[in-house]
């Protein structure tokens, strides 16, 4: 029985470190662009690394440019970094998910 219950304590400390997350707000540059030439929309962060299972927002971020313009503007971005076994779950789930990647397909 106490097992069982020292079993059920270690989950949960597991499970508390896996949802951790550490919030960092940062300077960024954004650079739209929506051309014949080029179409994209690239975020550069100041002063943080993204890895895998971090999540980005950013802040007053212009949601679509017309067509033949380019925009390059400075905003706020909310990085929340991933714990330790989020990183590695999100590792080893994306090297068995990567083929999901290739299905892409353009009909007309």
């Amino acid at each position: 029985m106490i097992w069982l219950m020292a079993a059920a304590v270690l989950l949960a400390v597991i499970a508390a470190w896996y949802a951790w997350r550490t919030v960092v707000q940062c300077p960024c540059a954004l650079d739209l662009e929506a051309t014949h030439e080029h179409f994209h929309a690239h975020v550069e962060l100041e002063g943080v690394h993204v890895r895998e299972g971090d999540e980005v927002r950013v802040h007053s971020a212009p949601t679509r440019i017309a067509l033949g313009d380019r925009q390059l503007l400075t905003s706020k971005a909310t990085v929340r970094q991933a714990s330790l076994p989020r990183r590695l779950w999100t590792r080893l789930i994306g090297a068995t998910h990567i083929a999901d990647l290739y299905e892409v397909g353009f009909e007309g």
